[in-house]
């Protein structure tokens, strides 16, 4: 027989979900038929695979053993650099990405990453313990791309992660960014609309002025804040949140961003040599409205980036909201 005693981070969560994260050589249909035959125990109780947690629950598995092995903690890395961080609490962290820097593992093997070095930081700080959970280890709420810098968010428990994947689901943080464009949008300050579909074969996003099969609407608000030379500063705000949504607008309407080797002007960045894209998500804002439970104290909060690598360098004033 083995226990399972529930935190807080596995609170809320269905019982049979909870089971098989834990226990990942534990089959979903023996699991589901030993929790019909009462191999599977809640509190000493009969069970249902759909009944929701609660901390302090002890669930008892009356299993063969080579089904309840469970994988061995594995600690994040320490030696990493910490994070950049521009605000923490109990609950969140908001994290300043540099560029070339990847959020999650890629497909290279990429051990160096936003999150790694998140949890390395926690860890360090005994704020996680891969050892104590069950299922749950610090995570992002939302992804940048490797060579856009800015803000991050990351959630140190589960309930924080739930709220903030349903506000963000929900349109009700707002994400702005800073982007150094060749040339100047006409006019100075709108929104643009078009249909974007991702290509998976070349990772590219293409980009259409109509709905097409596969392509989703993308919605992005601008505004022109300087202009030097044949380059502009702009600040946008996204409405939708899709891939390359921002670098695929710009370059549709003959103002790619500088250094974007993707979508960007090659002649252009060669001249300026400009090998990172001038893109930064530089604030975001809580604006909820609807209920947000433990982070409700972060309503009408606004952070903003501290610096901005781009915009000095290519001549442009430092932003003053």
């Amino acid at each position: 027989m083995r226990e399972l005693h529930i935190g807080k981070n596995d609170a809320g969560r269905r019982l049979d979900r909870v089971v098989h994260a834990a226990f990942p050589n534990l089959p979903t249909t023996v699991a589901i038929k030993a929790i019909r035959t009462k191999n599977i125990k809640r509190n000493g109780k009969r069970c249902e695979p759909g009944d929701r947690l609660v901390e302090g629950d002890v669930l008892a598995l009356y299993l063969p053993d080579e089904l309840l092995e469970r994988p061995a903690a594995v600690l994040p890395p320490t030696h990493l650099p910490p994070p950049e961080i521009l605000y923490e609490d109990a609950n969140i962290l908001l994290a300043e990405k540099p560029q070339g820097l990847v959020v999650h593992e890629d497909d290279r093997g990429t051990q160096d990453t936003l999150i790694a070095r998140i949890q390395g930081y926690l860890a360090a700080r005994g704020e996680y313990d891969p050892a104590a959970e069950n299922t749950f280890a610090p995570a992002l709420a939302n992804r940048i791309d490797r060579n856009t810098c800015g803000i991050v968010i990351a959630a140190k428990n589960a309930e924080a992660l739930r709220i903030l994947s349903d506000k963000i689901r929900d349109r009700e943080i707002d994400k702005y960014y800073l982007c150094a464009v060749l040339g100047r949008p006409t006019p100075a300050s709108g929104t643009l609309k078009c249909w974007l579909r991702k290509d998976e074969r070349d990772k590219t996003v293409r980009h259409f002025n109509a709905p097409q099969p596969g392509a989703r609407t993308a919605l992005t608000e601008y505004e022109t804040l300087q202009t030097v030379g044949n380059a502009s500063l702009l600040r946008c705000r996204l409405l939708t949140g899709r891939t390359h949504q921002i670098r695929v607008s710009l370059a549709s309407v003959g103002c790619p961003l500088l250094g974007d080797g993707k979508y960007g002007d090659y002649e252009e960045n060669r001249r300026r040599r400009m090998h990172e894209q001038a893109l930064c998500a530089y604030k975001l804002r809580f604006s909820f409205t609807t209920p947000a439970g433990i982070l409700a104290y972060l309503n009408g909060r606004e952070f903003t980036v501290r610096n901005v690598p781009f915009v000095e360098s290519l001549g442009f004033d430092r932003v003053r909201d």
